[in-house]
């Protein structure tokens, strides 16, 4: 009896053990990286993290969802993956409704009523779940079987074109200026611009999609949306002369023309909607990551093509065997840069700390008790895929991870609430050492009865 308890005792804290040291060795990572970047020591310059951003954004990372997901991916697995994704969506959903809930309770200043909704609804779904993912594949212990890295990899990456598309529309435009705060937050945004043209942007606009601030449009700064559907009372045309809506009204383009015609054929609401389409930079998710992915999904699901780039006697796997070298450098350089943007500390911010602490706890220990009823109910409902432990770790993972640090580069985009993400951002990722830990203690034991 006293003996079997002792074995219980040990199990469980090996259990403990196997769920907190993978992310033991991410946070030395991480402090290894804040210390190089610290303003005190400035071992390591901030251009120098910089470069490391955009080596692994073009080179590390697409090489390794290349690697995993095509060897892992077959068309079958294309068809029983499909949770995947959609749990994306649904994590985004849910965490949206938590927003709201945070926002009508604690009561931001108004400006700031989407940027809690959207800072609560978008979780980090792609390098960290793969440093995470690394990490606990690289312990001895790991309850995942000899494949663990590679299918871990396979089943984050699969989800990443879901995460882009998100950004690039719903993300895009929800962190537009609002129109009320319009004048406030363009004067703001001059004086910004000055300062920073001769002083290089924080580490946050580049730590995670390199290139993103750089993508800036004539509208991206401006309450896009909130002028295109207020001109259809004619309101906005005085306010905003610089909005050409019309399309119709250029000079050389007669009453005949194709584009009068299709104009006097739609009603105004859907031509504004058109307008809203057309603005929105969805040609921009053509990334070396998305390209990696649909690279990788394409030689995957052909046989022919699966036998010529991957396997032992495949004749491209001399090349393979590179790509994967270079892949290995994703984990370490991607905590690196988060000690980096860490080193950076918070800025000031206007949110207000109630509505900190609610987007916090709603983010990071409410919407993972969610996640886990959600993964139930999609297991009982036979969504998953059966006996496969990673799948269902992945799924929850989506729940688990604080707010995405490429907010902080939208934010910057659209010129709103820079600051205040930045502050928000730096103490998620604090916070979220201790919140990880617990979750993923629990992910493994719920894992257990898989």
């Amino acid at each position: 009896m006293i003996f079997a308890a002792m074995d219980q005792m040990k199990n469980r804290h090996e259990d403990l053990l196997s769920a907190v040291v993978p992310l033991m060795k991410l946070l030395c990572l991480t402090v290894i990286g804040l210390i190089l970047a610290h303003p005190k020591t400035q071992i390591v310059p901030r251009a120098t993290f910089k470069l490391l951003s955009k080596l692994v954004f073009a080179l590390f990372l697409p090489c390794l969802i290349f690697v995993h997901l095509g060897e892992s991916v077959t068309l079958n697995d294309v068809l029983r993956w499909w949770f995947v994704p959609v749990n994306v969506l649904i994590s985004t959903a849910i965490g949206c409704a938590l927003g709201y809930i945070v926002a009508i309770i604690c009561r931001p200043p108004p400006q700031f009523f989407r940027f809690t909704v959207i800072m609560t609804g978008f979780g980090n779904t792609g390098n960290l779940p793969i440093a995470i993912v690394g990490s606990v594949c690289h312990s001895s212990d790991h309850p995942f079987g000899p494949d663990c890295h590679r299918t871990g990899i396979a089943y984050v990456s699969f989800a990443q074109w879901v995460a882009v598309i998100l950004v690039y529309t719903l993300v895009y435009h929800m962190m537009e200026p609002p129109m009320r705060h319009y004048e406030i937050v363009s004067a703001e945004n001059e004086i910004e611009e000055e300062h920073t043209s001769n002083i290089s942007r924080p580490l946050l606009h580049e730590a995670e999609w390199p290139g993103m601030v750089d993508k800036a449009t004539a509208h991206s700064k401006t309450p896009f949306i909130a002028r295109v559907f207020m001109s259809i009372s004619g309101s906005s045309q005085n306010t905003f002369p610089d909005l050409d809506l019309t399309e119709e009204g250029g000079a050389g383009v007669g009453p005949s023309s194709p584009k009068s015609l299709r104009c006097l054929a739609e009603p105004k609401v859907v031509r504004r909607m058109r307008i809203v389409a057309e603005e929105t930079p969805i040609q921009h998710i053509m990334q070396p990551p998305t390209i990696a992915s649909l690279l990788a999904l394409i030689v995957g699901m052909v046989p022919i093509f699966k036998d010529f780039v991957f396997g032992i006697d495949a004749p491209l796997s001399f090349f393979t065997d590179s790509l994967e070298i270079l892949a290995g450098a994703v984990v370490p350089s991607v905590m690196l840069i988060l000690g980096g943007m860490l080193a950076e500390g918070p800025n000031d911010s206007a949110l207000g700390t109630r509505t900190m602490i609610g987007i916090t706890v709603a983010r990071l220990l409410v919407l993972p008790l969610v996640g886990i009823g959600v993964v139930a109910l999609a297991d009982k409902l036979n969504f998953l895929v059966q006996g496969d432990q990673m799948y269902c770790f992945v799924l929850l993972l989506q729940y688990t991870t604080p707010s995405a640090i490429l907010l902080g580069a939208i934010a910057s985009l659209r010129g709103y609430a820079v600051k205040e993400a930045s502050a928000l951002l730096f103490w998620q990722h604090i916070c979220a050492v201790a919140s990880l830990s617990v979750y993923i203690v629990i992910y493994f034991k719920l894992l257990s009865y898989v």
